[in-house]
């Protein structure tokens, strides 16, 4: 069975509920630790007709086990940032094309061709350290733009600056993508005129800097950087799909990838569009781990299909791809 193909073509609500259950079924009975926990559940996978009937598998199993539908051989480990005496989230990935036919496909539902762009990366601590499934994405992107200055920037900013003006008098289309604390670093130096560029960030002080909202965070800036909003990506190890905002964080899936807000206190029940609750996640593309995935973090769903993050359920453990609250 061509799963990749199946769900790459999805092309509406049904198409992707049919092709989900399919997929529930495939890894409740290949998936060895989601099969473990539905029996743990006692839960019937023969009962499933609808999304909602679905279990989710808590997010922290990435970090305990090794989450996998398949026995092929893993090519990479992703795995999380975490902080110092924290277990790390690892994701296993035996195809990595699925992966990257996700990030591509995704990022040209919303922003159009890869190469009409010149990526500019300000991911410091991500460069750091090795397994970040982010800057295998850059890198990927860097490369597809086929654009000579798209790359990693670090803390150059002079360089960067100096580039940023230059293409912009050529018209190139720009994407200044950031950890927040490097475009928190940028906005304190420099005061920019960045109107025609796409800065989007991406989440996470890393312990660099106090945390502060996301509503701080893109208003500052806004002001500093001269851009009229700030765009994000919310994407983690445990998920091969990111969803992604053009403005006042509201975020919207690619087609085979799904939001849904469980009860706070009960999550095996859901929430109704504008009520806030625990974010759970049906990315597809995880078709060799787990594509139901219960996350720590706080949501809330809006009757246009977009939604947003509030923050963090309490006690759990700090993520290093999402690290902004909001109040």
């Amino acid at each position: 069975m061509n799963w990749e193909e199946e769900i790459f073509n999805i092309a509406n609500e049904n198409d992707f509920e049919k092709t989900a259950l399919r997929v529930f079924q495939y890894q409740a009975t290949n998936n060895s630790v989601y099969k473990e926990y539905l029996e743990h559940l006692k839960f019937d996978i023969s009962n499933v007709k609808t999304l909602t009937q679905i279990p989710f598998l808590p997010i922290n199993f990435f970090k305990s086990h090794k989450v996998v539908s398949t026995d092929k051989k893993e090519q990479t480990i992703f795995t999380s940032s975490g902080t110092t005496g924290n277990l790390t989230s690892r994701h296993y990935v035996p195809d990595l094309k699925i992966y990257e036919a996700s990030f591509t496909k995704g990022f040209e539902q919303y922003y159009g061709a890869v190469s009409d762009y010149c990526i500019l990366a300000l991911l410091p601590s991500y460069l750091e350290r090795e397994g970040s499934s982010l800057i295998y994405m850059m890198e990927k992107l860097i490369k597809d733009s086929k654009h000579e200055k798209s790359g990693f920037y670090l803390h150059n900013h002079e360089e960067l600056i100096a580039t940023i003006t230059n293409l912009k008098k050529q018209k190139q289309k720009i994407l200044l993508l950031g950890v927040s604390f490097a475009l928190l670093d940028l906005a304190e130096k420099f005061q920019l005129d960045l109107d025609d560029v796409i800065v989007m960030e991406t989440g996470g002080m890393k312990g660099r800097r106090k945390e502060i909202t996301r509503e701080e965070l893109h208003a500052f800036l806004t002001k500093r950087l001269g851009v009229e909003k700030i765009h994000s990506e919310y994407g983690m190890t445990e998920l091969l799909s990111q969803a992604y905002s053009k403005g006042d964080s509201l975020f919207f899936t690619p087609s085979w990838m799904k939001i849904l807000i469980r009860d706070t206190y009960d999550p095996f029940s859901y929430e109704q569009q504008g009520r806030s609750g625990g974010v759970n996640v049906i990315d597809l593309a995880n078709i060799n781990s787990c594509s139901f995935i219960e996350t720590q973090d706080l949501g809330r769903i809006h009757t246009d299909g977009s939604f947003e993050i509030l923050g963090r359920f309490d006690h759990s453990d700090i993520r290093g791809c999402n690290l902004l609250v909001n109040e």
